[in-house]
């Protein structure tokens, strides 16, 4: 689907990190006992650290350097700051949303935007003038447990964890939104049969994985919108961009990858950032051991389909070679990625650093005008070919129905929409008025203009033979 669910919409998921549940079994371990541990479990060759030449033990990372604890975790958080600072991911007039799944991937990202906004209230603190305010931080767990055969009672528990997790982060007061899946459906007491139908109504095993993706990013901008946030931060990192890559590239979306593998993606009604988006989930793991993080895995779903086959194919190509999740990230940003890829100068240009200013600078241009059609339900750009095909279905189109189905793309028509077209009326029935609302908008604006032109067109002047 579209960038921000390359690892699931609340982060990245269980095949993007070790199946060992991080901060349990590692709180009663001694520091130098479980450095000892994790390099044997890394598979470091050096017992020192090559950054600092500090003796102890060391951890290996990608490319097999070897780096004392804290040197590897200034490692991790240098890349997660060079994202946010050098993609303008976060003002300080911004309200951040963080997507927690509850995951390593997902909970490394809560501790560094933490310790950013830590760092961002004691500036504000001690400034003279307390011109730059410092950036909110709120935090949203999507339960999907409605679709998962478990337990109420584990449930409740795995969410009472996810609040204690982020209560103990302090200064800077994070609230928590914990909201069902299936209240994007906005059907009231029917909601959860709602979407339990219109699931059971897609044959297509991945595409039942990938809808229920697109449910998870439209749950993150219901509670977004409801809350004032003006950016949603995913825990998605390098390692599920690399499989998002090679499992898009299977299902034929290959036009719309380029939007999927980039640090920005503003084409949603509130901005999604991917400030892990160079690191990889081994090295999460890794760092949520070493300090003893904290993680909820209870609620993990599994994926399945196409994207469970690929996740297995990569997790055998990075046991043979850990880099090579990041040659797959590198090949993919080679592609031409869409305006709506990045942050243009308006609004921003005050609040970065001078190096940077005229980046930003060169982006208001033209190209800046979001003019994309988006898919229905994934939101991916429409290729040519598809584009082409809405506008031949917008002249001849005789119900809305026709509408709805030209307004989605190859891949959802083959792998989400039912196979009997008969059954498209209702499937389109339930599902999430956000998303046909969109195009019942745009129907009745263009035959608005329309309209408009027909009453005005005797009054409306014509060119010559000469153009003039």
């Amino acid at each position: 689907m579209a960038g921000a669910s390359a690892c699931g919409g609340a982060g990245c998921g269980p095949h993007c990190s070790s199946s060992s549940s991080s901060g349990a079994g590692a709180e009663g371990d001694a520091p130098a006992e479980r450095m000892g541990r994790l390099s044997m479990a890394a598979g470091a060759s050096t017992t020192t650290c090559g950054k600092c030449d500090g003796g102890g033990a060391a951890v290996a990372v990608s490319g097999g350097a070897g780096m004392c604890g804290e040197c590897f975790r200034a490692y991790l958080f240098g890349k997660f700051k060079l994202a946010v600072t050098s993609n303008a991911m976060v003002r300080p007039t911004d309200s951040v949303l963080l997507a927690f799944s509850g995951g390593p991937a997902s909970r490394v990202a809560l501790q560094f935007i933490h310790e950013m906004q830590s760092k961002a209230i004691q500036s504000w603190e001690t400034s003279n003038s307390q011109a730059l305010p410092a950036f909110g931080v709120g935090v949203a767990f999507v339960d999907e447990s409605a679709l998962l055969s478990r337990p109420e009672h584990e449930s409740e528990m795995a969410t009472e964890d996810i609040k204690s997790i982020v209560s103990s982060l302090s200064p800077g007061d994070k609230k928590v939104h914990v909201a069902p899946l299936e209240d994007v459906f906005s059907s009231g007491s029917e909601d959860k049969a709602a979407m339990l139908e219109v699931v059971g109504m897609i044959n297509d095993e991945t595409g039942r994985d990938d809808f229920v993706r697109c449910l998870l990013m439209l749950s993150l901008q219901k509670i977004a919108l409801e809350n004032g946030y003006t950016k949603i931060m995913l825990g998605t990192c390098a390692s599920g961009i690399a499989r998002h890559v090679l499992s898009a590239t299977v299902k034929g979306q290959g036009y719309s990858l380029p939007a999927d593998v980039q640090y920005v993606d503003t084409r949603w009604d509130v901005p999604v950032v991917l400030p892990l988006h160079d690191c990889l989930a081994q090295e999460l793991s890794l760092l949520c051991e070493l300090d003893s993080l904290k993680t909820q895995q209870l609620l993990d779903r599994p994926c399945s389909g196409i994207n469970s086959l690929v996740a297995s194919f990569v997790s055998r190509l990075r046991d043979e070679n850990p880099s090579r999740e990041h040659t797959i990230l590198r090949t993919a940003q080679k592609l031409k990625p869409f305006s709506f890829n990045k942050f243009s100068a308006n609004g921003y240009h005050d609040f970065l650093p001078s190096r940077l200013r005229p980046k930003f600078q060169n982006v208001d241009t033209n190209d800046t005008t979001f003019s994309e059609i988006l898919c229905l339900i994934c939101g991916s750009p429409f290729s040519e070919s598809e584009l082409q095909n809405l506008e031949n279905t917008k002249h001849k189109a005789q119900i809305k129905i026709d509408l709805y189905t030209a307004h989605c793309c190859q891949s959802c028509h083959f792998q989400i929409l039912p196979a009997a077209t008969d059954m498209y009326e209702h499937f389109f029935s339930l599902l999430p008025k956000f998303w046909t609302e969109k195009v019942d908008t745009a129907v009745t604006a263009s035959a608005s203009h329309g309209s408009l032109r027909d009453r005005i067109e005797d009054y409306l002047l014509e060119e010559d033979d000469d153009g003039n």
